[in-house]
């Protein structure tokens, strides 16, 4: 038999885009391709590429040139964008990276086989023009759900798929394919984004908000759960809007009961909330239902309202203060995360104190910071007030320096509480670490617990937190404290 055919999917990017990697391996397994995880092994290495901000999209080419060296003293003879940058620059990436044998947009997904297969045999695969995806779709809920499959949005697959790439009875997962095996993964709750932030351009290319159906979320929930997967984090744009397309702005707070139900999953993580979108009933829910964690990632982005407004945001410090507070009224062992921008036009000493006023008073878990620059095609990128670059640094710089001062000041809070820990690593040398149900994957800290001693990968302890390393926690296992309760994700 001819040999299989080899691919390497690299991530880069948001959890979104690592949703979107495992859709495209599973779409390829089911077709023949043979999945490796060194791009050196592959004939074709995928780079999933993110075009969020400048950094990022450095990080995008940096790896499609990486990956096009190996064409020189490998067995790779193809390097294929995808993702957010691929989309949203199309036929202008393709022109400006030679060095990349295609540039395939959401549109090619579908045939994400057949794409592939192309390009390794020496064709050529035109790159699309880009568009602005918010005027493709329809406006009516039943119209948007029946484009979304027309458009290939990624997180919308197909009900009826090849065996082996889902279970072999019963309600079949989305085309999917695991790339790791690590006990945590996101399900995607919807695509694309409504709201028209000045400094965002991500729905110009991931278009507009489309929920997924609650019935394909859980099936694929079960599905990861038969795959081993003890912790579901739903990830999507903006979560407090799903299932307002689809005529039920509170089906969120349905959704995650059931979710908590489904057998083998010990935690659900809710992330990126919209502030402004808050409602008493959601924050109940995350606060009260077993197993889902009392988690807020709220993207404040700024706190002054002269800013925020510029922004097309919402609100100002002390309603932000006053959230918090209702949250930590409910569940005082919350966690609460969030990313701001300084320097943003127009920004003046009396809003960069008002921030630093709300940061003080927050007491939040994890603080992103970023400073501001033009990103093209946003409605911020045409103001007149930008302030100089120098000055933008040296607001970042400060603002940075106070979160990471923050962020160990809460930390050092926790000492002395109880926390349910995932052990995710599990090693000799460098010992046992997991995340407590205040700290999401890669970008809230973790806890180091003190004693491995009959700990695997993927099991719930409970552990009393008696040091801290920065923002991480160093914790004790509490003896006889395997998570197995319905309280083991709380």
């Amino acid at each position: 038999m001819p040999e299989r055919r080899t691919v390497a999917l690299v991530t880069l990017g948001c959890a979104r885009n690592e949703v979107d990697s495992e859709e495209l391996a599973g779409r390829l397994e089911a077709d023949g391709w043979q999945l490796v995880e060194d791009a050196a092994d592959a004939d074709v290495a995928v780079v999933n590429t993110c075009g969020f901000v400048e950094a990022a999209k450095k990080d995008s080419v940096d790896a499609l040139l990486e990956a096009n060296d190996l064409k020189d003293h490998g067995r790779t003879q193809a390097v294929v964008a995808v993702g957010c940058m691929a989309e949203r620059y199309g036929k202008e990436l393709a022109e400006a990276l030679p060095e990349a044998d295609g540039v395939l947009g959401f549109d090619d997904y579908a045939d994400i086989s057949d794409r592939l297969q192309t390009i390794l045999s020496g064709g050529i695969h035109a790159s699309h023009t880009p568009r602005d995806r918010r005027k493709l779709l329809p406006i009516s809920p039943a119209e948007r759900q029946d484009s979304a499959a027309a458009v290939a949005l990624p997180g919308h697959g197909p009900a009826d798929l090849p065996e082996g790439v889902a279970p072999a009875s019963g309600p079949r997962a989305p085309l999917r394919r695991r790339l790791d095996g690590a006990p945590v993964a996101s399900v995607k709750l919807a695509s694309g984004c409504d709201r028209r932030c000045s400094f965002c351009a991500i729905p110009s290319f991931r278009g507009s908000f489309i929920s997924r159906r609650p019935s394909d979320v859980l099936n694929e929930s079960r599905w990861l759960a038969e795959q081993g997967v003890k912790e579901i984090m739903l990830v999507s744009e903006n979560n407090t809007s799903y299932g307002k397309d689809l005529g039920d702005i509170r089906l969120l707070e349905s959704l995650l009961p059931e979710l908590a139900g489904i057998d083998g999953i010990e935690r659900i993580r809710v992330s990126y909330l919209q502030p402004a979108e808050m409602r008493p009933g959601l924050i109940d829910v995350l606060t009260s239902t077993p197993k889902v964690a009392p988690y807020f990632d709220l993207s404040f982005q700024h706190s002054a309202p002269g800013v925020l407004r510029a922004m097309r945001r919402f609100g100002d410090t002390d309603r932000f203060l006053e959230l918090l507070d209702t949250i930590r009224s409910k569940a005082p062992q919350a966690g609460v995360r969030s990313n701001f921008i300084v320097g943003f036009p127009g920004e003046s000493e009396a809003d960069l104190a008002e921030l630093e006023r709300f940061l003080n008073g927050a007491r939040l878990d994890a603080i992103g910071v970023f400073g501001y620059s033009d990103e093209e095609g946003t409605e911020a990128a045409t103001y007149d007030d930008k302030l100089d670059e120098d000055v933008v640094a040296e607001r970042l710089a400060h603002i940075s320096r106070l979160a990471e001062e923050l962020v160990s000041q809460r930390a050092e809070e926790r000492v002395g509480e109880s926390v349910h820990v995932l052990v995710e690593s599990v090693d000799d040398e460098e010992g046992v670490y997991g995340r407590a149900a205040h700290q999401a994957p890669e970008t809230d800290g973790q806890v180091l617990l003190t004693s491995g001693e009959g700990l695997a990968v993927g099991r719930m302890v409970e552990a009393k937190v008696v040091g801290t390393e920065g923002v991480d926690l160093v914790a004790e296992p509490l003896t006889g404290s395997l998570a197995c309760s319905e309280e083991a994700g709380r």
